[in-house]
């Protein structure tokens, strides 16, 4: 069953990020958000959490601390900060939006998976809440074009707000690095290939320790037609729909087969 179309006019908005409570693309989708809903809360991670994946916090206890008017951080993870939201910070209503970002680089292909700013959309997903996941790409050695993620995340934003939502999905944008007046439109995409770890360092510390440093090299393939990479590439911003039920249906049947 889907979730209705979204009215900006009487929403409740959560955002949350991986990259900090002070982080630039945090507050560049505080503007934007506030210019298209009722209502906007921030719930966010003390210090970074890049690369924090859906982790969650049960072994030691969370801290919650007031940041500014409906804005608050915690010394947790970005799913830690979505659970804190939900279920303490606005236990009288839940929100009717989750909105996670704006990641300072992408979020593209299998790195999706490592990302605690899509984390953060998944736990909404898993809530029952609809949820986006937004980050902007920038060019090595070069600042995000934070008003080319100001201008394109207002207008996904708005046009999303009529789409009946599928219950376990989440999407996630990506917007290329290009100014705002390069961005060539809005595209579907689906999932590309791109994934991080393709090479480790290898050293040995101060101490004579031998150590290993996962490279920031990514194997990727820009090639493919339709993904998300193809459309950054191509200077479009990139909504792909991500689905949480995680069981392959044309494998049940051959497994039953050999199993039961």
């Amino acid at each position: 069953m889907a979730q209705p179309p979204l009215d900006p006019a009487v929403l409740r908005v959560l955002i949350s990020n991986d990259d900090g409570i002070h982080a630039p693309g945090l507050k560049t989708l505080e503007k934007v958000a506030r210019r298209l809903f009722r209502e906007v809360w921030v719930v966010a991670p003390e210090s970074e959490q890049s690369a924090a994946s859906h982790s969650l916090t049960m072994r030691r206890p969370l801290y919650l601390r007031a940041a500014g008017r409906r804005r608050f951080a915690v010394d947790g993870t970005p799913t830690d900060c979505v659970l804190i939201a939900v279920h303490q910070v606005l236990k009288d209503r839940p929100p009717d939006l989750v909105l996670s970002g704006i990641n300072r680089g992408g979020n593209l292909g299998e790195d999706a998976t490592y990302s605690g700013t899509v984390a953060a959309a998944m736990e909404g997903t898993l809530l029952g809440i609809p949820s986006v996941a937004l980050s902007q790409l920038y060019l090595t050695g070069a600042q995000a074009p934070w008003a080319t993620a100001d201008r394109w995340c207002e207008e996904v934003l708005r046009r999303i707000c009529a789409f009946s939502w599928p219950r376990s999905v989440l999407l996630n944008v990506n917007i290329p690095a290009v100014t705002a007046a390069e961005v060539r439109g809005i595209r579907v995409t689906r999932q590309g290939r791109h994934k991080i770890g393709g090479s480790m360092v290898e050293g040995i510390d101060p101490r004579g320790q031998p150590y290993f440093w996962i490279a920031g090299e990514r194997q990727q393939d820009r090639e493919l037609a339709g993904t998300d990479l193809a459309a950054v590439d191509a200077s479009f911003v990139s909504v792909t729909p991500f689905c949480l039920e995680l069981t392959h249906e044309a494998s049940m049947d051959g497994l039953a087969a050999l199993l039961q």
